[in-house]
């Protein structure tokens, strides 16, 4: 038995710890498995633009040639060299995708991996991305909310029907559905505003949060429960999806061990399941694996 939020690992820094060969990521997957980790996330960008600047959340992290493999592809794989390991996007960039396609792989994906995935969604920052992608920015969050509301109808009814400004469907027959039998959990990356909290109280299953601050994360979660509790849903049975709170030595190398310490305040803010981004602590391929044995012996896995 162990106490403390899930531990869910965020694969990220791809191209400097797996270079060409992203079919490292399934031994990632398997050995993520094996040694207890909760959860595996993978992020999502369909094109990168040329204005990383506008990255709202400080410098952008990552080179112009990082590689970004489509999450569903990579975790379809997962999902068959897996046995429990529940497989996450965060975010998958839903305005992006088409409604109906994104219902059958994500129905498809949850039935070959035995109900294990957690669907995390948002509208992206990119507008290039979205333009590209058919999506009209100014359309991102009509497009996610009729597109997730029209997975929903698929997911659930056969003949669905479903009328929006940007999808519509009457009579549709899509199979497989998913196997878990509320539909695939929709969790949230956006933010706890008035109206975002409308959206996770009428679609979601969880919030991931991108602040780290404890008040705000509380804050928010406090905000979501009250909403939660006003619609007659129990708050208890929402997921929080926050990063675990990270401690850096000089060199600014993170040190494991003291942001273990900090997951009982990150628990105690609200949060139910703790982040970790991969390439915060493994610089290179070779230190993935004592990464990860030393984040689940600590946690009691």
């Amino acid at each position: 038995m162990t106490e403390g939020p899930a531990l869910s690992l965020t694969v990220s820094g791809v191209g400097r710890l797996y270079g060409d060969d992203l079919a490292g990521l399934v031994e990632l997957a398997r050995m993520a498995d094996d040694l207890g980790v909760d959860q595996i996330v993978m992020t999502d960008h369909v094109a990168m633009g040329p204005r990383t600047d506008r990255y709202p959340y400080g410098r952008f992290p990552m080179p112009e040639d990082e590689p970004w493999p489509e999450p569903m592809t990579v975790l379809a794989a997962m999902a068959a060299a897996t046995t429990r390991i529940r497989l996450g996007t965060g975010i998958l960039i839903a305005p992006a995708r088409p409604a109906l396609l994104l219902a059958k792989t994500a129905a498809t994906l949850d039935t070959l991996s035995g109900g294990r995935l957690d669907l995390g969604v948002g509208v992206g920052w990119q507008r290039e991305e979205l333009d590209a992608s058919g999506a009209p920015w100014g359309e991102r969050w009509l497009r996610l909310d009729e597109g997730l509301r029209a997975c929903r109808a698929l997911w659930h009814d056969a003949p669905a029907s479903f009328s929006g400004k940007t999808v519509a469907f009457e009579g549709l027959r899509s199979f497989p559905q998913p196997v878990q039998p509320r539909g695939i959990p929709l969790w949230f990356g956006i933010a706890a505003t008035e109206r975002g909290v409308e959206r996770m109280v009428e679609l979601g299953a969880g919030w991931m949060p991108m602040e780290s601050d404890l008040a705000e994360l509380r804050a928010g979660v406090n905000r979501i429960h009250a909403a939660l509790a006003a619609a007659g849903r129990d708050p208890a049975g929402f997921g929080v999806r926050a990063h675990a709170p990270l401690v850096w030595r000089e060199g600014r190398t993170a040190d494991l061990d003291a942001t273990l310490a900090g997951l009982p305040a990150l628990t105690e803010a609200g949060a139910t399941v703790a982040s970790f981004a991969l390439a915060v602590f493994a610089r290179e391929r070779g230190q993935v694996r004592p990464f990860l044995e030393h984040l689940t012996r600590a946690a009691g896995r």
